[in-house]
């Protein structure tokens, strides 16, 4: 059983699963709750379709954890612990001996992956990082096999966006997920081509808009473009653009988390 996200890695990873195992011994999970981008399962279902194995979509209650709404440096724990907490018994239900992650040899690296150490906990295995594969491997990989993520944007979930300390609520998850969307759009309608993309909720209804460092000066030189996000009283632009982690920059001390 593969825990399917549908980004780069994970889809890899089932690609390879299915190389190696064949389609019928192999099957993908991808976690629906509030965190996740409303696109992404719809993705996820394609993909999985296309390698012809059986995809499900159980229901995760995140919110449901205090740990994950107080939303410290540990966030990621939480959320993996309930990943795993639905998955494992689907997988048992379905007679499948392990599951795995995407999960690669830089995130390792990092040493802020306090969902890693969660999923570990639980069992989960990681053959992309046991494996030693890179991020930049993978998607040289995922380009030979014709795999059409092998390209696609990191797409880390909406909770993410929301600043270490302030709670993380369904409401609050969809109004950085509408404030996206909307933006997209007018990046669209202002012929801007925008990849990496993230509108922050940086409490004290304040919004910070991350977008790829090449495209900041056309943005904030499009200010009807930035009036696009609705739902929170102050929008600014990062002049540092788009980086993946952002967040974690703003912990007074991650070391607490690793």
């Amino acid at each position: 059983m593969v825990a399917f996200s549908g980004g780069a890695d994970s889809a890899f990873l089932l690609a390879a699963a299915v190389r190696a195992l064949g389609p019928e011994r192999v099957e993908a999970a991808t976690a629906v709750s509030p965190s996740l981008p409303r696109i992404e399962l719809e993705r996820a279902r394609g993909f999985a379709a296309r390698l012809g194995v059986a995809h499900h979509a159980p229901a995760t209650d995140e919110l449901a954890r205090e740990g994950y709404r107080a939303n410290a440096g540990d966030r990621c724990f939480f959320c993996k612990t309930e990943l795993m907490s639905v998955v494992a018994p689907l997988a048992a239900e379905r007679g499948i001996a392990a599951i795995a992650t995407g999960t690669n040899a830089d995130d390792l690296r990092a040493g802020f992956r306090p969902g890693i150490r969660a999923a570990a906990n639980a069992g989960a295995l990681t053959p992309l990082a046991d494996a030693g594969l890179s991020k930049s491997e993978i998607r040289a990989a995922s380009q030979a096999w014709g795999l059409l993520t092998w390209d696609k944007p990191a797409a880390a979930c909406l909770a993410s966006r929301i600043a270490y300390g302030v709670e993380v609520t369904a409401g609050g998850l969809e109004r950085v997920a509408d404030a996206e969307e909307a933006l997209r759009r007018a990046l669209a309608r202002a012929s801007i081509p925008v990849r990496n993309l993230r509108v922050r909720d940086m409490g004290g209804d304040t919004a910070k808009v991350e977008i790829d460092a090449e495209l900041v000066a056309a943005v904030a030189g499009r200010p009807e473009v930035l009036a696009a996000v609705e739902g929170f009283a102050e929008v600014r632009l990062d002049e540092q653009g788009f980086r993946s982690g952002a967040m974690n920059e703003l912990l007074p001390n991650p070391e607490r988390y690793r």
